[in-house]
């Protein structure tokens, strides 16, 4: 029985625990009537599921944790060579293959005899493990629902138990999103050191040339890694989609909040939110053929020098693309403000003007602030758009009409293709996602201090 089977048991498994703690319970309280129950029906019901499921899923858990190192223990024993003088390279590719033989992965005809016998070997351990496993969980399954069932009394506190249960699962929840962004941070700090003992972190930093030269690790001819030039383009192209998108997005935010009818606003909003699932090379396919083309075509008419391909062919698509994030946020957070508010200006004599202002954008403030960091952030991480788009030349340069390249397109550069990921060359795209993490860490400081500074409170 395959995992995503044995998941799938278990969910029925709760169900009918579910049922049969319903059913007890009800069952129980008929036979004491003089004895009120504690909880009501569904709660002894969630509990008899929570009893026969959730220990068979840890059990689960630990299984599929502390199998594979168990299995290849035994494998490994079984195995006519002497594996203590393989290097751990070497080790790996031996399991690898073995496994790939067992999974029916691997050419039959190219393995050893002792290949094919210990995939045999393996196979048959894997599916031994699988029957231990069923059995266990079995085993386990019929415990809980028995224990749980027959614990079922009117003194049973199994709403606080339950409750004590969602609390730990609502912790275990908030813990994944914690620890996935120390991890995240752990990971390119390590590989961000190594980089860093290659490349003096002043040279990376205020470095003005960027010419990585691909070349081999210890030599001195790596190139040059200064990071302004790609700062200056992420800079220069997010700017300019914010230019574009603020405006417009609060705009659109507050005609649809405060004077659009409900027909239009019904109509409006969907449409405009459909920007927002539009891949995002289809912008830069737009931008490639028709933005580029217009805005060159525009400046030599106007008499500028316009590269089809620049940051301001990439802003202006950015722009677009991120309106809907800034529009759709706003507007709904502007329609939270309470109609009090708003009565209570106008009946003071401003005009609707002045209440959006004076009232309401200041009310709906800190939601504002979230919305245009959303876009920021979304400007600053896009990739797509800038590759075809912006021309990919990392340039120092303040100039939107040239070609520029960003953080994030670097980095996709740097760590695709046959490279040496223990190379200066391919170790700094760690050190820009770190630099790209900390710029974003900053943005989100200065939404707080703006919000906590300006934010208005309302009894």
């Amino acid at each position: 029985m395959s995992n995503l089977s044995l998941i799938l048991v278990l969910l029925l498994v709760m169900a009918l625990g579910y049922q049969f703690g319903l059913v007890r319970s009800r069952n129980v309280a008929k036979s004491q009537l003089n004895v009120p129950m504690h909880s009501r029906s569904h709660h002894y019901g969630m509990l008899v599921a929570l009893w026969a499921a959730l220990p068979a899923f840890i059990i689960l858990l630990l299984w599929l944790w502390l199998a594979p190192t168990v299995i290849n223990s035994m494998l490994l024993s079984a195995v006519p060579i002497d594996v203590t003088s393989l290097k751990a390279d070497e080790l790996r590719v031996m399991l690898q293959r073995i496994s790939n033989l067992a999974g029916n992965f691997g050419v039959v005809a190219d393995a050893e005899p002792w290949e094919r016998a210990a995939a045999d070997h393996l196979r048959q351990l894997k599916a031994n493990s699988t029957i231990v496993l069923s059995a266990l969980m079995a085993v386990i399954v019929a415990i809980g629902m028995l224990v749980s069932l027959y614990s079922i009394t009117p003194k049973l506190k199994a709403r606080h138990q339950i409750e004590r249960v969602v609390k730990v699962l609502l912790i275990l929840c908030s813990a994944v999103a914690v620890l996935t962004t120390i991890g995240i941070v752990l990971s390119m700090v390590g590989e961000t050191l190594k980089f860093f003992s290659y490349i003096p972190p002043t040279e990376f930093f205020f470095g003005t040339s960027w010419n990585p030269r691909f070349s081999t690790v210890g030599t001195q001819q790596q190139g040059s890694f200064g990071l302004l030039p790609l700062l200056a383009g992420t800079t220069l192209i997010a700017g300019i989609a914010m230019l574009v998108a603020i405006p417009l997005g609060l705009m659109v935010a507050v005609y649809l909040a405060e004077y659009a009818s409900l027909r239009f606003r019904n109509i409006a909003k969907p449409l405009i939110e459909v920007l927002a699932g539009i891949p995002t090379i289809v912008y830069g396919f737009f931008a490639l053929v028709s933005v580029g083309p217009f805005l060159r075509d525009l400046g030599a008419a106007l008499g500028l020098n316009i590269n089809a391909t620049s940051a301001l062919t990439a802003g202006v698509v950015m722009g677009i693309m991120i309106i809907p994030f800034i529009s759709s946020l706003s507007d709904d957070i502007l329609t939270q403000v309470p109609k009090a508010m708003r009565d209570g200006s106008l009946g003071l004599g401003a005009t609707k003007s002045e209440t959006i202002l004076k009232v309401v954008l200041p009310a709906a403030l800190p939601g504002i602030v979230g919305a245009v960091l959303l876009a920021a952030s979304r400007a600053i991480g896009e990739t797509m758009i800038v590759v075809l788009a912006a021309g990919n030349s990392p340039a120092l340069t303040a100039n939107p009409f040239e070609a520029v390249s960003t953080v994030t397109v670097t980095i996709v550069n740097q760590l695709t293709g046959d490279n040496d990921f223990s190379s200066p060359q391919s170790l700094v795209a760690f050190a820009l996602g770190l630099t790209l993490f900390v710029i974003t860490l900053l943005l989100n400081v200065m939404a707080l201090v703006i919000v906590r500074k300006y934010r208005e409170q309302y009894e």
